[in-house]
């Protein structure tokens, strides 16, 4: 029987259908494994990412065919990514009310995860492009590649740097926050959006629709103000 599914799946490979398919049916059962486990570090990205990895190498499938064949999902990236004006169209009066505590707390905790990032790698003794990979970890992934690449860092690192960030920050964010008594929504948000981008805000979205919108808010400004100073500083 495994070896006739096997074959099934060999042949399967070679249909556009096939990246779709497996990327969509690996992150529906790690969100389904996920909701029935209740592990924070089991987060569904993870999970996905690993059975696709798996898959592909069972099969033999290069990751450039993958990448080319699943180039439909990540278009969707972008419209899911508007989507997010939605919550936060539904909290503007709010947002507008906490305008300058939200600039406060995007500079310092924003300004905190770059230089803690790239404090301890130097102390550490990582070398500059070790360094300039992990400054831009904790913004989404399209920004992150883009601002690594113009600072001389490796844009294969800073994925994974990115990746790990997402993962852990979304899984350790609740219980470092109720740790802290942090229980107003606004200022959970704002540490997901910041510390652990899209990932945090699908975890934050779970909590409440005002803690997704301040993590999109979060996220949105905290990228946008890296990709702009963060090359001129460094």
């Amino acid at each position: 029987m495994i070896e006739s599914l096997l074959a099934s799946l060999q042949a399967l490979k070679a249909t556009p259908e096939f990246a779709v398919g497996l990327t969509l049916v690996a992150f529906q059962v790690a969100l389904l494994f996920y909701r029935k486990s209740k592990i924070v570090l089991l987060q569904p990205v993870i999970v996905a990412v690993t059975m696709v990895i798996m898959v592909l190498l069972l099969l033999d499938v290069p990751y450039s065919d993958y990448q080319v064949a699943a180039e439909p999902v990540a278009f969707l990236i972008g419209p899911a990514t508007i989507a997010l004006a939605v919550p936060l169209y539904s909290q503007l009066r709010r947002i507008r009310q906490l305008f300058g505590p939200i600039l406060i707390t995007l500079l310092c905790g924003g300004s905190l995860t770059v230089i803690l990032s790239v404090l301890f790698c130097w102390l550490l003794g990582g070398s500059e492009m070790l360094q300039m990979s992990l400054a831009p970890r904790s913004v989404t992934m399209p920004i992150a590649i883009l601002v690594s690449d113009s600072l001389g860092g490796s844009m294969s690192l800073t994925a994974a740097f990115v990746m790990i960030t997402g993962v852990f920050g979304a899984a350790l964010a609740p219980w470092l926050l109720k740790l802290a008594r942090v229980t107003e929504p606004a200022a959970r948000g704002l540490s997901y959006g910041i510390n652990a981008h899209a990932i945090g805000t699908v975890r934050a979205l779970e909590e409440s629709e005002e803690c997704g919108a301040f993590s999109a808010l979060g996220m949105s400004l905290f990228g946008v103000s890296l990709a702009l100073l963060l090359p001129l500083l460094l």
